[in-house]
């Protein structure tokens, strides 16, 4: 009875085995169309990972939205960064410009004016409160500066030293300039002998100079120059002014008072110079022995 029990597993197993094998024959030989139950077989798999697939997609795209969205993030950070340091770059740029045209506007205007000797400063102060009258400047009695002196830069006239320290020197803007600060002053006029005048104050509104005491019978003209005369004992002569820009009688009908356009940008001030009419006019000499230099 064991015997035959175990014939009939042997004869189960063998025919399974002959089975099996016969249906891996059927799979893999060659047709042109699959069988019910293989077709059922690959539309369930297909199932299945479609629909295990679906989520992970749509969770892979979502990482990916997300790290691109962190990228673009990042780069519009970087890009911004560089764009405020190219913004600086360019001010700087444009500020160091400037200084260098100043510079090289005062060197030349410096050697135009060998026979006064001026000392290069540069603003370092401009009070809020006093901004249109006051400026300080880096020189002082320790570089030959002093009181009354007159500072310029390269475009012309732009006020006179307030008080000197040793090292600093306050500058009165001529934009800060009233009846007690005079400037004796030529219009200088083509074919004609110039006319006097006298720099008496600022007219804030318009922010021209007044050239008052002109005579009524010389007649002015419209960009006509005024320049300094050097007579008072203050100011050196030929500094440049401005330009008439307006003309109208006093209100006493004795005498002219003109509106002076300044050379200088009296706002904007960043290299200066002070000169001294009492210094000696620099030598032939000294003059060569200076270019050699």
């Amino acid at each position: 009875m064991p015997s035959l029990f175990r014939r009939k597993r042997l004869m189960t197993v063998l025919i399974g085995f002959i089975i099996l094998v016969t249906l891996i024959g059927y799979s893999t030989r060659d047709r042109s169309e699959l069988s019910v139950p293989e077709k059922f077989l690959q539309d369930s798999v297909g199932w299945v990972q479609t629909v295990f697939h679906s989520p992970v997609q749509l969770v892979d795209n979502a990482y990916q939205n997300i790290q691109n969205m962190l990228n673009v993030y990042e780069q519009n950070e970087v890009l911004k960064t560089r764009l405020d340091e190219y913004k600086g770059l360019i001010q700087e740029n444009q500020q160091l410009n400037k200084d260098n045209r100043d510079l090289r506007a005062t060197l030349e205007k410096t050697e135009s004016m060998r026979d006064y000797t001026p000392i290069q400063g540069t603003v370092i102060a401009r009070s809020s409160d006093r901004w249109f009258e006051q400026m300080t400047i880096n020189k002082g009695e320790e570089h030959g500066v002093e009181k009354d002196m007159a500072v310029i830069t390269s475009e012309g006239m732009v006020g006179k030293i307030q008080s000197a320290g040793a090292f600093h020197s306050n500058v009165q803007l001529l934009s800060g300039f009233d009846e007690s600060n005079k400037i004796s002053s030529w219009v200088v006029r083509e074919d004609e002998d110039n006319a006097f005048g006298l720099i008496e104050g600022y007219d804030s509104e318009s922010g021209r100079l007044l050239l008052e005491g002109i005579n009524l019978d010389e007649e002015l003209e419209e960009g006509d120059v005024v320049m300094s005369t050097g007579l008072g004992g203050v100011f050196p002569s030929d500094l440049r002014i401005g330009t008439v820009d307006e003309v109208q009688n006093d209100r006493s009908g004795l005498t002219k008072t003109a509106y002076v356009e300044p050379f200088a940008d009296l706002f904007d001030i960043s290299h200066v110079m002070v000169v001294d009419r009492d210094m000696q006019p620099v030598s032939e000499e000294e003059q060569e022995e200076g270019d050699d230099q």
